[in-house]
């Protein structure tokens, strides 16, 4: 029969959870904070909604005592359990830097493992808060294993369950494929770095001096390598993007995204109409045309600083979570390169495992010429936005607001890549090249003859802008379902994928396809 427990046994469990709350001990709890750091348990409180944090395995304690290792902690290194953000279910870990550096041993990583199994099973978002030294020397292959056993657990969970992941600290060595396989990644700019191999290895195997934060910081994996998607200013700042980003994604890929209505149906922005230029090589920025179409002109920027000639995000449509593509003719004429095409690919994909609509708003020249992308792969590279489109089977629908030239506008979600309804505006250019140099190229040698060169291109530059790169040609042939005004572009927007709610595409039967990886 059950008895209540005796004011002995209440007294040691509430002795137990007081020392496992204290992790490291106050010394090691007062030099987090002194770098400006949260302690575990601080981050989950931040995070989570309040008072939601259910904790497990809090006493599990490491066994292994190789090498004289003899301190053992409750918890062994690493929080986890789950909770609520915004009334939703997560699960999460948060690994703990005041014990043993928050070093990854077998212990560490089971807990990790059994939080991303119930994710997997309940289907809700997994989210790892790292803050760790790396594997456990003392464990020998064990520490090896605990990682290789995350990471399939990653890749299982890949299309499932949304994954985030924060950096907060140090993240180095095989720690850093866990975050590399996850859907986003937040990095805090003051203290987290993550790199293969760290400065002193570096330095004894390539002679090259270099810091941790130029090797592997906020900075350099959100403009250079793309590893990062968002950069925080602190841990509080992290964990606000991380409640953000949740609150675009659905909780699995059986379900929709939180629906928010925050915004009239039938708003048209009168100052879209004044902020693309009519000369086609006039910069402008094209997140200003998606800020009068979104709902409240609210939007989510994701990889800002990585490849910033190309613009990817999320908003919401008449209350609903959509993706956003588009080129960006501010930076490089908004022309498709190697790091763009990469970029565009990995969200394109996000979108369509998780039941996310993709709009694709097109301004692009073409792709990048020279021997640094030829040389680079921008074939291999480009054909992996081609694949992530044409793959996609969610809503997709595309506006052309000037230029699409060339190979770029079938990648840019054409009608011949499955998109769904493509709009051009009145201005736009659908063509294989620009008009001058389609012209130069057809009627050279007529020029030649003629008796004033110049001239002579200058009316042909005219007749090939009449008859091939205007949208009424696309139109005729059905290439653009409609010419429609920039005033119109969020009304027509909205009625599309509305249309398009229940869409299905057949797929042919196959274990999955090839992408040029």
């Amino acid at each position: 029969m059950w008895k209540s427990s005796s004011s002995t046994e209440n007294t040691e469990l509430k002795g137990k959870i007081e020392t496992a709350l204290e992790g490291g001990g106050k010394a090691r709890i007062d030099k987090q904070h002194g770098q400006g750091k949260l302690t575990a348990r601080e981050r989950i409180d931040e995070l989570l909604d309040e008072g939601s944090f259910e904790e497990y395995d809090m006493f599990r304690m490491h066994v292994n005592k190789d090498f004289g290792e003899t301190e053992q902690y409750y918890g062994d290194g690493v929080v986890t359990g789950s909770g609520k953000i915004d009334g939703r279910p997560v699960f999460l870990y948060a690994q703990d830097f005041t014990i043993n550096g928050g070093s990854l041993s077998r212990t560490h990583a089971e807990k990790i493992c059994k939080v991303m199994d119930m994710a997997k099973k309940a289907g809700v978002p997994i989210i790892g808060l790292n803050d760790s030294g790396g594997a456990r020397v003392q464990d020998g292959i064990d520490s090896l294993a605990g990682y290789g056993e995350i990471f399939q657990r990653n890749v299982m969970c890949s299309g499932v369950v949304p994954q985030i992941t924060a950096i907060l600290g140090p993240c180095a060595g095989g720690a850093v494929y866990s975050p590399a396989i996850q859907d986003f990644v937040v990095m805090s700019k003051a203290n987290s770095y993550m790199f293969v191999t760290g400065p002193k290895v570096v330095k004894q195997v390539i002679y090259e001096d270099v810091t941790s934060a130029q090797l592997g910081g906020a900075a350099v994996h959100a403009s250079k390598s793309g590893v990062a998607h968002f950069t925080a200013d602190d841990d509080k700042h992290a964990l606000a993007i991380i409640r953000r980003i949740l609150s675009y994604i659905p909780s699995n890929n059986q379900k929709k995204a939180p629906s928010v209505p925050v915004d009239r149906k039938d708003r048209n922005g009168k100052k879209i109409a004044t902020i693309v230029p009519d000369e086609s090589n006039k910069p402008y920025d094209v997140r200003d045309v998606v800020a009068e179409v979104v709902d409240a002109g609210d939007f989510f920027e994701i990889a800002e600083a990585f490849a910033p000639n190309i613009v990817i995000g999320f908003a919401r449509m008449n209350g609903d979570s959509v993706g956003i593509v588009a080129n960006q003719p501010k930076v490089k004429a908004g022309v498709l390169d190697i790091d763009a095409s990469v970029k565009a690919a990995r969200f394109i994909r996000f979108c369509d495992a998780f039941n996310i609509p993709l709009i694709t708003f097109v301004d692009v020249p073409g792709f990048m010429p020279g021997t640094q992308q030829e040389h680079g792969g921008i074939i291999r590279n480009g054909a992996k936005m081609l694949y992530a489109y044409a793959e996609a089977t969610v809503p997709k629908v595309t506006v052309i607001l000037r230029k699409a030239y060339g190979g770029a506008y079938i990648i840019m979600n054409s009608r011949h890549l499955r998109g769904d309804v493509v709009y051009a505006w009145p201005n736009a250019e659908i063509a294989v090249m620009g008009a001058q140099g389609a012209a130069e190229i057809i009627f050279r040698k007529d020029a030649d003859a003629s008796a004033d060169p110049d001239q002579f291109l200058r009316g042909k530059v005219k007749e090939y802008e009449d008859h091939f790169s205007n949208p009424y040609r696309a139109a005729e042939k059905g290439y653009a379902d409609h010419v429609i005004t920039p005033e119109e572009t969020r009304s027509k927007l909205i009625h599309a994928l509305e249309m398009l709610a229940e869409k299905k595409d057949e797929e042919p039967v196959r274990k999955h396809g090839c992408m040029p990886l």
